[in-house]
């Protein structure tokens, strides 16, 4: 995402914990900054971290960016954080006269690299106008869903939530057919060659039928978290989502067996673990 910012020639400082995660930024035109406060001295500061944990260190205290970023100015979250941290942001950004936009993404590390990822976005009209060359220069396409943030994260973690089903289902029909001596990858291709031609099918699929599973485009422990994170909403909304709470189990089982270190995609090999399936 930095690195699309750079591409659309917008002035860039980048601070991660890790210098080396940068170096390449820097490569690229980027200012290392030493802290976040360096990182939130222009009119935007985007903010694209692992929990709402990470987001809350770097956005309250002395130094972090409620007390950097001046006046006007805007934070855009691009992170998969809870609905109640969203509501938490948008009233103590709006209290310090700053904007804070929610603008998850949707899309894997290689659509990142590429500048083609679909940005969901909630905020004020005003908000959303300022930070919209900021947007466009990270994705594809920007959906403004709401001119209130939470939103945006909703319908950011409904999205996983669906993602994820999507990866138990074809690791379940994948082990029922395998078990038959069923070819898992002439399966996958049946499969996306007729009625499930999209990008979610395609990319899951062909990782299940590979076992393909490291390097982790997103790691388990994420995808655990925002089956989480889905449950606290619906709970809140008294929206009963019984399919989450299977999920939620599939990444526990996943974590438990040590997978912590493997992509979301890997529950799609429960299954055939189940079936008493030999994994390779």
């Amino acid at each position: 995402m930095a690195a699309s910012l750079l591409k659309a020639r917008h002035e860039v400082t980048v601070y991660n914990r890790t210098r080396s995660k940068v170096d390449d930024l820097v490569k690229r035109g980027a200012i290392a900054g030493a802290n976040v406060s360096d990182a939130c001295q222009g009119d935007v500061v985007v903010t694209m971290l692992a929990n709402d944990i990470a987001v809350e260190r770097v956005t309250y205290g002395d130094g972090g960016i409620l007390a950097s970023l001046r006046k006007g100015a805007a934070h855009i979250s691009s992170s998969t954080v809870s609905v109640v941290l969203a509501e938490r942001l948008t009233a103590d950004h709006a209290s310090a006269g700053r904007h804070f936009v929610s603008a998850p993404v949707f899309g894997r590390p290689d659509v990142a690299a590429a500048g083609e990822l679909s940005v969901i976005a909630g905020g004020t009209k005003e908000a959303i106008k300022d930070v919209t060359p900021v947007l466009d220069a990270i994705g594809k396409r920007t959906f403004i869903v709401s001119d209130t943030p939470k939103a945006a994260n909703l319908v950011k973690l409904s999205g996983n939530f669906l993602i994820a089903s999507v990866i138990e289902s074809l690791g379940e029909a994948m082990a029922l057919v395998a078990k038959d001596g069923i070819d898992r990858q002439q399966y996958v291709e049946i499969l996306t060659s007729t009625l499930f031609g999209s990008s979610v099918y395609k990319t899951y699929g062909k990782l299940i039928a590979d076992g393909k599973f490291e390097p982790a485009g997103f790691a388990a422990p994420l995808g655990y978290k925002d089956i989480g994170l889905v449950l606290a909403a619906a709970d809140h909304l008294r929206v009963p989502m019984p399919l989450a709470s299977l999920l939620r189990d599939r990444f526990l089982t996943l974590l438990a067996q040590g997978g912590d270190h493997l992509d979301w995609s890997a529950i799609g090999r429960l299954a055939g673990q189940d079936s008493g399936e030999k994994q390779g």
